[in-house]
């Protein structure tokens, strides 16, 4: 292991890389500590205490404390990933969009544009309906959130003004971590966010079981559980079906050419930890909303709309396979495979090329993503619903536990690929390496 920490240090590319995207999460952090203005930190501080355990706190996680103190990154990239679902779903929908998608970096370029203004969009909606419903928030202690001195539309506005703003500030953040850092920007930024909060957390389960609260077999089955999830998720996600493909010989000049054997390496998770990424910032506008609103029938159902509930737990089911089907069928165009199969002399042995070929990838696909979604729904939501009744802080649940491996794993892979390409012995052996990637799943 050190001699692999001594191997990427060797690369300048990769050095640079690494060393921004720490800066850039640096930066992050900084910025998840700068208030927003006209806000009584302390008064804010003890109402955010008083919600432990509620839809606050749990989408406070994803944002690494910026929601509970209001500060300038308080959406963190919600809104951004929000507004790439919209456009995904309209890219199905209009042909104008279709053909974008399809036109390469040109048409990629307009999508990101379209991205960044419904991002700006969505950011204006979310920030004023949090400006409102805070000037009605009061602390346990009757002292109100919002300093009284301040005008209400003065209020208002600076702070759509000061969230659109960090949001948008990390938008860019995440751009650039992709282009000059290692990783995937956005994730990484929501990664940091839950793996602050996580010595936090720990802290208030020790002192949990210190007062009596947690018993300690609870936290020995908790232990137990993190331990089961984090090898299901580093189990699944390396976890691949590989169809095994021939192709046939051909003759060009006096050369012979193909007549090899190989295999298309279909993953049994495609979409990785992008489902839950969505489901949850798709509850997190409602939920949030809700939270601030104080209406009794609006509140019950904002105090179902938390982890471990029956509605949470139903609507984020259905979104998380959604997503995966969703997110599969923009990857993956079986169709497409087949023909460049075809077109290359490839076919899978005892299926015919071409339609055939199409109709049995799709099929294989469709059992891999309907497994994958079960694999994903049980992870996000069965830890959640045991740790709500246990009352184990919300930064052990599933749905953190399987992006922080998920995104770790992701970028370990990344710098794996550098390492390779330049000669250098990866984090891993390369009979592990080859145990891992030849492994076979039946669905």
């Amino acid at each position: 292991m050190w001699a692999t920490i001594q191997n990427i240090f060797r690369i300048e590319e990769l050095r640079e890389r690494i060393i921004f995207t720490v800066l850039m999460l640096i930066v992050f952090r900084l910025g998840a500590h700068i208030p927003t203005p006209g806000i009584d930190g302390e008064a804010l501080s003890k109402f955010f205490a008083a919600q432990t355990g509620s839809i606050l706190g749990f989408f406070d996680m994803f944002t690494g404390g910026a929601l509970g103190r209001l500060t300038i990154f308080a959406l963190g990239v919600m809104p951004y990933i929000s507004a790439s679902i919209i456009i995904q779903l309209l890219t199905v929908v209009f042909p104008y969009l279709e053909r974008l998608s399809k036109e390469g970096e040109a048409g990629r370029k307009k999508i990101t544009t379209y991205t960044r203004y419904g991002t700006i969009a969505l950011s204006i909606i979310q920030s004023f309906g949090i400006a409102v419903g805070i000037q009605s928030m009061v602390a346990p202690d009757g002292s109100p959130v919002v300093i009284s001195t301040m005008n209400v539309w003065a209020f208002r506005a600076l702070t759509v003004l000061t969230l659109t703003a960090g949001t948008t500030f990390l938008m860019w953040m995440g751009e650039q971590i992709n282009e000059r850092g290692i990783g995937n920007g956005i994730s990484l930024l929501i990664f940091a966010g839950i793996v602050v909060d996580m010595p936090g957390a720990a802290i208030n389960s020790i002192q949990l079981l210190q007062s009596g609260q947690l018993s300690e077999l609870v936290v020995v089955f908790v232990i137990v559980l993190m331990i089961g999830v984090l090898f299901c998720v580093i189990f699944m996600e390396t976890a691949y079906r590989r169809i095994p493909v021939q192709y046939a010989k051909q003759v060009q000049g006096n050369k012979m050419y193909g007549g090899q054997a190989s295999n298309l390496p279909l993953k049994i998770n495609s979409a990785g930890v992008i489902p839950p990424i969505f489901a949850s910032s798709i509850l997190a506008f409602p939920a949030t909303i809700t939270g601030f609103i104080a209406v009794p029938w609006v509140q019950a159902i904002g105090s179902q709309l938390i982890p471990g509930r029956f509605l949470y737990s139903v609507l984020s089911a259905i979104m998380i396979f959604f997503f995966c089907f969703f997110y599969t069928a923009i990857q993956f165009n079986p169709v497409k495979i087949a023909d460049e199969m075809k077109r290359y002399g490839g076919y899978i042995p005892g299926i015919r090329p071409g339609k055939k070929t199409a109709e049995y990838i799709n099929a294989v696909l469709t059992r891999l993503t309907f497994g994958g979604g079960l694999y994903l729904t049980a992870i996000v939501i069965l830890p959640s619903i045991l740790f709500l009744q246990m009352g184990i802080p919300f930064s052990f649940g599933g749905t953190a536990l399987l992006i922080v491996v998920g995104v770790a794993l992701d970028t370990v892979n990344q710098v794996e690929n550098f390492l390779l390409n330049r000669n250098y012995d990866g984090f891993m052996k390369k009979s592990k390496r080859r145990q891992v990637s030849t492994r076979r799943l039946r669905i």
